[in-house]
C-alpha cells in the first residue's frame, strides 16, 4: 500500500476493442489483441507492487473485459465497483468518482476510457521523472496503466496535485 498519509491512484484505459462499426459502442467486446493486452497490464500492475483496495471500472463491455482479465493476474484483487457514470465520462466526472472513495481507501484502480483518462492522468501529474511525464504526456494507448500518488484525502484531489510513479503500456516488457 502506499507510503503514509500518501494515496495511490492507478488509471487504466481499456483494452483495444472491436471496432465502432460491429455493434453499438458500449457493447464493443475486446480485440484478439485486447484479450492478449488486458492480463499484460494486471501482470505489471501485481509485479510493480502498486496494491489498491478500490476498483471502480466503467460498465462498459470492454473495460469489464479489461478488468476481468487483469483480476486473475492480481494476488488481492479489490472490491470492484462497476459504474455506468464512468463511460462517457469527462475528466471532471473521473475526479468526482475518485473524491468519494472512503477515508479508508488509500489504493484506487479506475478502469476507463479515452480521452477522459489521459485528461485525468496529465491534469493531476504535477510532478515526476520528467521522461515518464513527458511520455505520458504524449499518448495513453489502450491497456497502459498510469501510477500516481497524492498525499492527503480524496477530496484534495485536484490537477497538479499527483506525483506520476509509474508509466506502462505493453510493449514495454
Amino acid at each position: 500500500m502506499p507510503e503514509q498519509g500518501e494515496r495511490r491512484i492507478v488509471l487504466v484505459r481499456h483494452a483495444k476493442a472491436v471496432p465502432k462499426n460491429v455493434t453499438e459502442d458500449f457493447e464493443r467486446a475486446l480485440s484478439d489483441r485486447g484479450c492478449h493486452d488486458a492480463p499484460r497490464a494486471g501482470d505489471w500492475l501485481e509485479r510493480s507492487g502498486y496494491g489498491v483496495d478500490l476498483a471502480l471500472c466503467s460498465s462498459a463491455r470492454r473495460a469489464r473485459q479489461t478488468w476481468q482479465l487483469m483480476m486473475p493476474l492480481l494476488s488481492a484483487p479489490p472490491p470492484t465497483l462497476y459504474q455506468a457514470r464512468l463511460y462517457e465520462a469527462e475528466a471532471h466526472d473521473l475526479l468526482s468518482a475518485v473524491a468519494e472513495a472512503a477515508a479508508e481507501v488509500t489504493g484506487i484502480v479506475l478502469i476507463g476510457h479515452n480521452p477522459a483518462i489521459h485528461e485525468v492522468a496529465k491534469s493531476l501529474c504535477g510532478a515526476g521523472p520528467k521522461k515518464l511525464v513527458r511520455r505520458l504526456g504524449a499518448a495513453f494507448p489502450t491497456s497502459a496503466v498510469a501510477v500516481l500518488t497524492v498525499k492527503g484525502g480524496w477530496d484534495g484531489v485536484a490537477p497538479g496535485a499527483a506525483r506520476l510513479a509509474a508509466f506502462w503500456a505493453p510493449g514495454d516488457d
